[in-house]
């Protein structure tokens, strides 16, 4: 064989595998959905739910410049409902518990880049101290970039709970409160430290809800599955922005998955 036959052939198998590597990493792009929770100017590294607001604005820059495509989550369900094309860099932002720090730093930081984000209330604990007041949290809606959803009555998690009764309690009427309290629908669900079942998720889809997110339910539920919608916990280590470009790249989920493979 001649060497430009030679040369032709191995090009040709490098285009091949090309494509298929290609055709296999496509498959396994997940859109992120990072999740938060405190910003605390005390945040330390050991800390696994809290970024210093430094942080978190150099990652909310780092998203704008590099022209993510911020979508609000219920969007973002929607086209994974429906299964339509997701545009190129997509990505939600979350937070969970609802702390006061979220108003105080979180929130001008989102402004002044013009980022939405999802916001998930324990109502229970709505008012506290260290907790969203009722009228900040209308507030932080007003803005038009911030949307509330629920993340029930408490904190325990919905598993160690046995009384269909109590599950209810804390899935329907979490729901009612803050429906009632800020006068618009209430379509998102967050699973209290992201732990459910088929009985829980259930449950959350009788109660009207449009969509719930986990954490790392695992592989055995599909990444269009919006009643388990999987997300990524950003933390201290995030702070180099090398890391959070992985975790936000839309492959990490599937690193997650298999590492231990």
């Amino acid at each position: 064989m001649s060497k430009r036959k030679v040369l032709i052939t191995v090009f040709g198998v490098i285009i091949f595998f090309s494509i298929l590597f290609l055709n296999f990493i496509r498959g396994n792009y997940v859109a992120p959905i990072v999740m938060y929770h405190s910003i605390d100017p005390d945040a330390k590294p050991e800390n696994r739910i809290a970024v210093s607001p430094a942080t978190f604005e150099r990652q909310m820059r780092f998203l704008k410049v590099h022209h993510y495509n911020v979508l609000p989550l219920e969007s973002l369900a929607v086209l994974i409902k429906e299964r339509k094309k997701i545009p190129s860099k997509a990505i939600a932002i979350t937070f969970d518990d609802g702390y006061k720090d979220n108003y105080i730093y979180a929130f001008p930081i989102l402004k002044k880049y013009n980022l939405p984000a999802t916001l998930f209330i324990i109502t229970d604990e709505v008012n506290r101290a260290d907790r969203l007041s009722w009228d900040e949290i209308k507030e932080m809606q007003g803005s038009g970039i911030i949307t509330f959803g629920s993340h029930a009555l408490g904190p325990e998690p919905l598993i160690n709970i046995k009384s269909e009764q109590d599950l209810k309690k804390q899935i329907f009427d979490s729901k009612k409160i803050l429906e009632e309290k800020l006068g618009r629908r209430i379509n998102a669900f967050s699973y209290p430290e992201g732990r459910f079942n088929n009985r829980i998720r259930q449950l959350v889809m009788t109660a009207g809800y449009k969509l719930a997110v986990a954490t790392n339910p695992g592989k055995r539920f599909a990444n269009d599955d919006i009643f388990a919608l999987k997300r990524l916990r950003i933390s201290a280590n995030a702070h180099n922005l090398f890391v959070f470009w992985i975790e936000t790249s839309g492959y990490y989920n599937f690193m997650r998955e298999h590492r231990h493979k």
